[in-house]
């Protein structure tokens, strides 16, 4: 059977996994498909950030900087590419850098983690009231359902 890399459990057949049921701490988060998938997706809702994008990052596809640092380059919640992020990578850790507080990115579902974890809720909630009484049609309309 095939072993997965990051927990190093096997995969197997559904009705083998039928059977062994009970309570599993897993190696790493992960996000619930009804939360990620969902129309409307509120995850990505949440983080004001489209699906695709919130896609890209659960399923090892970007990684997402979670805090710019001193890079000029950078902003938070970009995607960036792997070969994007090797090469920043090597700037950082170049010998002339004069980067000195290092950007942090993640990827995948403790990625998605971090970034919901940043989330200050009453601070948003308030931001968002505050934008939808100066704001009308299809953007109010957006604004409403973001603070559903």
């Amino acid at each position: 059977g095939i072993v997965c890399e990051r927990c190093g459990v096997e995969v197997t057949e559904s009705r083998v996994r039928r059977h062994r049921m009970g309570f599993i701490k897993l190696a790493a988060p992960v996000s619930h498909v009804w939360y990620l998938k969902g129309i409307p997706s509120y995850v990505a809702i949440l983080l004001d950030m489209p699906l695709r994008d919130v896609e890209q990052i659960v399923y090892f596809n970007c990684y997402v900087v979670l805090d710019p640092g001193d890079h000029k380059d950078l902003t938070y919640k970009q995607l960036l590419t792997e070969d994007e992020w090797l090469e920043i990578e090597d700037e950082i850790y170049a010998e002339d850098s004069e980067i000195e507080n290092e950007p942090t990115v993640g990827i995948g579902a403790e990625a998605l983690k971090q970034l919901l974890e940043d989330l200050d809720l009453p601070v948003v909630a308030e931001e968002l009231r505050e934008e939808i009484a100066g704001s009308k049609g299809q953007k109010r309309a957006k604004l409403t359902k973001r603070l559903r």
